[in-house]
């Protein structure tokens, strides 16, 4: 029997809408021998009798409850055949070289974690993604978020994969754990590269990787969901995560970007679901300190290893990230 090089899972929650556009996108790939899993995560919108039908090439697994984002991966990397593991979104469309291109970028290195370059489906000029950043006082943030795509033209290293559209190692993700499913969605990108990093992997973005991409079809940009798992899900990656000295460090920033980021949902009428992530986070201080126990036991790099790829420009990188999602919301 022969496998594939590569298996594509795209985790689809009432997403029958987007498969079209997704998986013809999928199917015109080509240079890569790969496989698709779609993972249905209890759809109530016909998607898993829509794929069965449609699709009859796409290996199906269609659970009986919503698991999140973190859940859906998991199963469908569990069913997986490939060597390497592309996660993709429902609401996304793959250019024809994307996978060759994020392929390349690891192969002769399966320590790597690939991320791609990811537009806006309404204007492939504009950037959504271009891998993920994380900041010294706990947050994290999309590299240029928002700028022209002339300004995302050059492959680099970057702190961490934005999980819309990346690929790994099954070796990796399996000696990672997969997703924390704690999570259920928002961040579950970050805390799985966070942890990569830790154990001295690297992450890069690959600029020929191309994917358009909605953007927060399932949560909103802004609701009142997306902001409690996502104020809830950063506090868990940096308590988690963070080595001792950094968290030492940086725990007085990390107080004054917390305040910050309270005044900017109180004016943004969104103070309940703020307050109520943050709670739902403290409440989950203990599980999240034996996960730390044993993510800083299988640490391999120093403190000073993950405090290179910090950014310390918190402020400007948030207001930027704000003001344009906060445009784009206008616009629409």
């Amino acid at each position: 029997m022969t496998f594939p090089e590569v298996s594509i899972v795209i985790v689809n929650w009432n997403g029958r809408r987007f498969l079209d556009t997704c998986l013809d996108a999928v199917a015109a790939q080509d240079g890569v021998n790969a496989e698709t899993i779609v993972v249905d995560n209890g759809s109530s919108d016909g998607s898993a009798a829509y794929v069965r039908e449609r699709f009859p090439w796409v290996r199906l697994i269609a659970l009986e409850d919503n698991r999140g984002f973190a859940g859906g991966n998991n199963a469908g990397v569990r069913d997986a055949r490939g060597r390497f593991i592309a996660l993709l979104n429902n609401d996304t469309a793959p250019e024809r070289g994307w996978l060759k291109a994020l392929l390349g970028g690891v192969r002769h290195d399966d320590s790597i974690l690939a991320t791609s370059r990811i537009v806006y489906m309404h204007d492939r000029r504009v950037i959504d993604s271009a891998g993920d950043g994380m900041l010294r006082w706990g947050g994290a943030f999309k590299h240029h978020h928002g700028a022209s795509v002339d300004e995302a033209r050059e492959s680099r290293e970057v702190f961490g994969v934005c999980g819309a559209a990346c690929l790994l190692s099954r070796r990796v993700f399996d000696e990672l754990g997969g997703f924390d499913e704690h999570f259920f969605v928002s961040h579950e990108d970050v805390d799985l590269s966070y942890r990569a990093r830790l154990r001295g992997y690297r992450c890069v973005y690959i600029a020929d990787a191309v994917v358009a991409h909605h953007g927060s079809a399932s949560l909103g940009r802004v609701s009142d969901l997306a902001v409690f798992h996502g104020q809830r899900n950063l506090e868990w990656v940096y308590l988690k995560n963070a080595p001792l000295s950094l968290l030492l460090r940086t725990l007085p920033g990390h107080i004054v970007y917390t305040a910050a980021a309270a005044l900017h949902f109180t004016r943004s009428g969104l103070l309940g679901p703020f307050v109520r992530g943050k709670l739902a986070a403290i409440a989950g201080i203990p599980r999240v300190l034996r996960q730390r126990a044993e993510i800083q036991r299988s640490r391999r790099v120093h403190a000073s290893a993950i405090w290179t790829h910090l950014e310390r420009r918190w402020l400007s990188t948030k207001l930027k990230e704000k003001r344009f999602d906060l445009g784009l919301i206008g616009e629409r």
